[in-house]
């Protein structure tokens, strides 16, 4: 699907994106590289580090790539300076860095908890805080991923809904501490996606699993990496401007989603429904 933002939107705009060598995170840096925006990856892998920074290359030719960890502050921070150097300040930061494993919280150990804080909440304020002297201020975008689980329950999830529920309030909070200085922080909270590697490997291994969650969306569909790009896309363009501590819930409506939903047809069969009161 093509989007309808001009090819030179970005021109000129520069973006450091956390766990943006795969899946998503890459989608999101290769729309923003097409729309003219220089981009800097990073992630702990070296090697995907290095495969995410070709395909960039080849998109936009002012692109680089880290290996490293937003648990170690100090050594993000470095590559924040780094790519601000190169690229004259920071005009677009995301936080799309993430651990995931499904495990109810009497078999969870306390490392395992805190390994998803960490990674998920820790890592979001390590990113934000550590780009806040490189951002040219005003008009900076920041964008945090979270994630359903953040305002929803989910069983086996605790330690990635804790963390989810912690990142939305440090957009918001961000958002209104920096705000007076020109910097809008908001998050992107996508549904199922297709071939990402939390539903492939966590979320949904059997077809079983598949089906149950796509009969629960009300939109009846996986959403697409292009899905959550393209909002990305929106919040770091001056269409976006006055959009602010704000979670857009890229999700098929997987959050207002009702128990109910999966069998209902409130539109052709409300009139068999017998909750529904008719008038003669």
């Amino acid at each position: 699907m093509a989007d309808l933002f001009r090819d030179d939107i970005l021109v000129g705009k520069s973006a450091y994106i956390a766990g943006g060598t795969r899946g998503m995170n890459l989608a999101i840096a290769k729309i923003l590289a097409r729309k003219g925006c220089k981009v800097a990856v990073m992630s702990r892998n070296q090697e995907r580090v290095d495969n995410a920074t070709a395909e960039l290359k080849a998109i936009q030719p002012d692109c680089m790539g880290f290996a490293a960890d937003v648990r170690d502050y100090d050594t993000l921070a470095e590559t924040m300076r780094v790519a601000s150097e190169a690229f004259g300040g920071l005009d677009i930061v995301v936080a799309g860095q993430a651990g995931n494993f499904y495990a109810p919280a009497v078999a969870m150990s306390s490392k395992g908890f805190q390994t998803i804080i960490d990674i998920d909440l820790v890592g979001t304020y390590n990113v934000f805080k550590a780009s806040f002297e490189h951002l040219n201020k005003p008009g900076a975008s920041l964008i945090a991923i979270t994630a359903p689980e953040a305002v929803r329950p989910l069983h086996f999830q605790a330690h990635v809904c804790a963390a989810k529920a912690g990142v939305n309030m440090v957009i918001r909070v961000l958002a209104l501490e920096w705000g007076p200085v020109g910097v809008r922080v908001n998050g992107i909270s996508p549904g199922p996606i297709e071939g990402s590697w939390g539903m492939a490997n966590v979320a949904s291994p059997t077809q079983e699993m598949v089906d149950k969650i796509t009969a629960a969306i009300p939109l009846k569909r996986w959403g697409t990496e292009e899905d959550i790009a393209r909002t990305a896309l929106y919040l770091s363009t001056e269409m976006s401007s006055y959009v602010t501590g704000t979670i857009l819930e890229t999700d098929g409506g997987v959050t207002i989603a009702s128990p109910e939903g999966a069998d209902l047809d409130a539109v052709a069969g409300y009139s068999q429904d017998p909750r529904v009161k008719r008038r003669n």
